[in-house]
């Protein structure tokens, strides 16, 4: 029985590493598709947030309320594993030393932190508390932003006067103009849902 033989030729050769080489090609392309300009877009928001939230100050004062602020705060603290800083600033007046007591102001801010921290171990998340004295909220604030290397200030609003369309409160506006780093400002809706906790309704009995 005579024996078969294939002839490999040099252009055969070539031919063959020719087909194999877009055979893997095909295959790369199919599972690795090219990146659109949307998908290039997700990909940096997702960076600058992961770098935006690497530590977080929820800022709280007499007239700053950030409790439905804080929920949120925590969520993004969890899902980044970011530090989570809750403070209460104190503004002490000038006809009193800086270091002076302000045992009524302080208990109310201890109360405060209090809540914060409940709302942050209900998201299941650490949460460090400060309370703070300076001249000004917004000086308290920055120092201690500074101080702490964050990435994220989050805050309440309020707004002074009573007259519609009155500006946020100077506080607000001298922290967010004077930040080193981004400065989140929540205003809760009538009937947002967004920003406050989720509670199971209880059962009626017939």
């Amino acid at each position: 029985m005579n024996g078969q033989f294939v002839a490999i030729t040099p252009i055969g050769i070539v031919v063959a590493i020719a087909i194999v080489a877009a055979v893997i090609a095909t295959l790369y392309w199919m599972l690795h598709p090219p990146v659109t300009r949307a998908d290039r877009a997700a990909l940096d928001a997702a960076n600058v947030l992961e770098e935006m939230v690497g530590s977080i100050i929820v800022v709280f004062s007499a007239d700053i309320h950030s409790e439905h602020m804080m929920v949120l705060a925590a969520r993004l603290a969890r899902r980044n594993k970011a530090d989570l800083l809750a403070l209460y600033a104190v503004e002490v007046p000038m006809i009193l030393r800086e270091d002076a007591a302000t045992p009524e102001d302080d208990r109310a801010g201890f109360d405060v932190l209090a809540t914060a921290e409940t709302i942050a171990q209900k998201a299941g998340v650490h949460c460090r508390t400060e309370l703070v004295h300076a001249r000004s909220i917004s000086q308290g604030v920055l120092e201690t932003a500074k101080r702490e290397g964050a990435h994220l200030l989050v805050l309440g609003s309020y707004r002074e006067g009573k007259y519609t369309g009155a500006p946020l409160g100077r506080a607000i506006d001298h922290i967010a103009s004077n930040a080193r780093c981004d400065v989140l400002i929540g205003i809760q809706g009538q009937h947002g849902s967004l920003l406050t906790t989720r509670t199971t309704p209880e059962p009626t009995v017939a």
